[in-house]
Formats: C-alpha cells, structure tokens, sequence
C-alpha cells in the first residue's frame, strides 16, 4: 500500500515534469477545458485512438491461449506505476499520455495473469472507457454489461468459494436471531425482518435454520420477511426461492413480502407485540446522497425496530475526486483480486466469471461515474457510519461472542483451494478483526478492511 501511494507521487511528478505540453494545454480557450473529453481527438489522434483498441482487442484474444500467468520479477510494480500516470494524466486532461500508457499496459496485463496483471488489466478497461464519449460504440463495447443470468452466476459463485458474502450475511443474521431470543417472552414467537435490499435472498436461509432449530410443532416460530428489490421479477424469483426452502422446516410459518425499492414504509403487514428486525446490508452505499441516506435511516427509526444490522464496504471518507476514488478503489480491487488466488486456482472458469462480470463490472462503473451520478456508490469509513447512525438516534450494541467465533470459524471453512494456513484470527489472508469496542467486526484481506458489520438499537 505504501508502494502504491508513492508510486501515486512519483507519477504525479512525472506527469507534470516530462510532458512539456502541459502549459500550452491550459492555453487551450474555454470551449476546449469545458468538454475536454468530447474532443478527444483534437488531443491526439484517430491512430492512437484505435491503436488502443486494437491492443486491448490483442490482450483479449492472447488470453484464450494463455495458459497460467506469466509472472517476472517488478512487473506487479511496474504495471501500477503505468496505471497510476495514465490516470493521474487522464485527470489533468493530458489525453495523449494516457493514450500511451494505457496502449503500453493492454501489452502486459492479463484477464488469466497473476492479480495485479487482472485487477489493472480492467482498471485499463475503465480508465480507456472514461476517454471516450457515451455516445461512442467504443464504449459500450468496453462498458458492456453482463445479462442477468451472467450477473447472478457471478453472484453465486463468489458467495460460493469466498467469506466475503457469506460474512456480512452470517454476522448479521446472529444479530437478528439475538435481538429475538432476547425478546422471546413478549414477542409470541414472532419476527419481522425488513430488509432494504433482499437481491436474490441469499442471506435468509441460514436464518430459516436457525429458527426451526429454536422452535418446535407445538411452539411454531412466524417469520416474515419485508423485502425491497430492484424489479418484480427478481422479487418473484426470490420469493419462490425462499418460500421452496422454508417449506422443509414445518415447525416455521414463513411469509414473504416483496416490495420495490422507493415503495413507502406504510402498508407493512405487522403482528403484535413482533420483534421488528431491520436489514441495512450493502444498501446504504448505493443511495449516493446523504439526503436520501438520513430521510432512509429516519425512515428505519420510524419502525421502532428492535434491532438495526449494517453492513457495509470499507471505504475512505467520501473521495469525491477522481483521483481519490480512483486510489480508493485501486487498493480495495487489488485485495479482492488477490484473495480470490486465497479460494479458486488460477485457471478457474468460477474466477474469470467472478472478475468479468462482478468485481470488474463494479471497477468500470467506479471510474466512470461522476461524483453527482446516481449510480455511483459512496464507501465510508466505519467512523463516518457510526456518526451518521448516531446522529439519527441510534446507539450501538455489542457484538456477542458467538458472532466472533462464527466468523472466525467461517475463514476456516470457506478456504477451498490454498492450504489451511491458521494463526490467531486469520486463515490464509483474510482476516477478522474486531473494532469499536467490540460493536463493529470486520473482514479484511491481509491489513486491508474489506467490509464492516455492526448492529444498533434506538437510544433509550
């Protein structure tokens, strides 16, 4: 990390000091700085333009013959040094050494190398993209999205071979299945999940579980899960999911309500005295907008839950700019690269699906959001979560010991294809690590935090 950051220096420098054209850009007239990158080829030429792209065309053609990577002593290094200055020049608007550096990279990485020949390999993908125009079929070629069948198959097998999923999914459902015991006298053997972002429903099965395992035929536990999606179809499908699984626990009343996301908070089917647990996980980021974030979490405190669980991916304090995010994003992508070699080998169908059609889906994305586009995430820090919880009248609680062990426990098991490597709290490279105090868990990949879970209940 200390590498990349002064890599980040080293290439700024460069960028400013080799390319002597720089000065006589900024003499360029208002016209041209307003819309820089609309005039792309008034910066260089239609030859280095394709040049790009037939090298990128090249890269992608040599990896269906490549077999394993092809690792040299500094090329890692070298590859983010190139990265850095193409991305460091494409933000000052020097087209034509981003052009030069990015025609260089497509000559190196690899979709089928090592992880930093991959992880750069779709950095190039977004940052080439982001010199194009929208309306160029150039970008969409880059920019392509994957179907939904391709999307959810990625999905999948992430959440098969890696913790990261199955983490946020497990911690947060001991939580909930906490919040309820505690509650169990008053709560007539009901609970009510509300959960903001229920994508393919992979996180409640493990749930259903747990509360047949708790309950009896005399004593039969009511489940009902409130859940938002992004379209009726995808809320169908995963109440058949779900609904086809809970018809195996009979001593478990299961009901499913699928709402789409924006739908207001006011006709929530609700039984008495029910312990109301609420689902923030991976949903908050996607909201882009502090407004919507607080009039959300207003929302949450009018429910009076028992409970609240969030979940989100560790990021830095809103890096607004380019170069921040781009940064931001560099250092989280390349742990994630680096942890899946932790899970599946490197000629693993499950990999390249894994890194085309989600991780490098979401690289592209990143890079060519601007800071006002609705779809593009905001990733905090723990810290800036905890204030924005507590501001809205939220206290935190302390994670219990079974959520630790749980989790600690899961690195174990989800360590499919390295060696079983064990020492304190970490299996191979990933981590756990307990913060706050005790009321937030993290994972994270070698000193990296990948995602957070805490859970919060409403000040007294």
């Amino acid at each position: 990390m200390e590498d990349q950051e002064e890599l980040l220096n080293l290439s700024l420098a460069i960028v400013t000091d080799s390319n002597g054209d720089m000065k006589r850009k900024r003499k360029r007239s208002r016209a041209d700085v307003s819309n820089p990158l609309m005039n792309t080829y008034e910066g260089c030429t239609e030859g280095k333009i394709f040049r790009l792209l037939q090298m990128r065309e090249l890269m992608l053609k040599l990896d269906h013959k490549r077999k394993g990577a092809v690792e040299e002593n500094g090329k890692g290094l070298h590859l983010i040094h190139l990265l850095l200055i193409a991305a460091t020049a494409l933000d000052k608007n020097n087209v034509g050494s981003a052009l030069e550096n990015l025609t260089e990279l497509y000559q190196s990485v690899s979709l089928s190398g090592d992880s930093v020949q991959r992880v750069v390999a779709y950095f190039s993908d977004g940052l080439a993209a982001r010199l194009l125009s929208k309306k160029s079929p150039f970008y969409d070629m880059i920019m392509k999205k994957p179907t939904c069948e391709e999307e959810f198959l990625a999905f999948t097998d992430l959440y098969r071979v890696s913790p990261y999923y199955q983490f946020a999914h497990f911690t947060a459902n001991q939580a909930i299945l906490e919040a309820y015991e505690k509650e169990e006298e008053n709560n007539n053997s009901a609970l009510h999940v509300i959960d903001f972002d229920v994508s393919y429903g992979f996180q409640w099965p493990s749930l259903i579980q747990s509360l047949s395992e708790k309950a009896s035929s005399g004593n039969r536990i009511s489940l009902r899960i409130t859940g938002f999606g992004r379209g009726i179809e995808e809320l169908q499908e995963t109440e058949s999911r779900l609904v086809s699984f809970a018809k195996g626990f009979r001593n478990l009343v299961f009901e499913f309500q699928g709402l789409l996301r924006g739908s207001k908070l006011i006709n929530l089917r609700k039984k008495k005295n029910e312990t109301v647990a609420v689902n923030l996980v991976f949903h908050l980021n996607t909201l882009n907008d502090s407004l919507k974030i607080s009039d959300t979490l207003k929302s949450v405190h009018s429910l009076n839950p028992s409970i609240v669980v969030l979940v989100e991916q560790e990021g830095s304090r809103s890096p607004r700019s380019f170069l921040s995010r781009f940064m931001e994003s560099l250092h989280y992508f390349a742990a994630m690269f680096d942890s899946l070699d932790d899970c599946l080998p490197l000629e693993s169908p499950e990999r390249l699906s894994i890194e085309k059609n989600h991780l490098g889906k979401d690289i592209k994305r990143m890079l060519n959001c601007d800071k006002d586009d609705a779809n593009c995430p905001i990733y905090d820090k723990m810290e800036t979560w905890k204030g924005r919880m507590e501001g809205h009248g939220f206290a935190g609680i302390k994670l219990s010991s079974k959520s630790l062990i749980q989790a600690k426990l899961l690195l174990k098991i989800r360590t499919h294809y390295c060696p079983l490597q064990f020492d304190g709290d970490f299996c191979g490279g990933f981590k756990v690590f307990e913060r706050d105090d005790g009321k937030g868990i993290s994972l994270g990949w070698q000193d990296r935090y990948l995602i957070t879970a805490s859970a919060w209940h409403i000040c007294a």
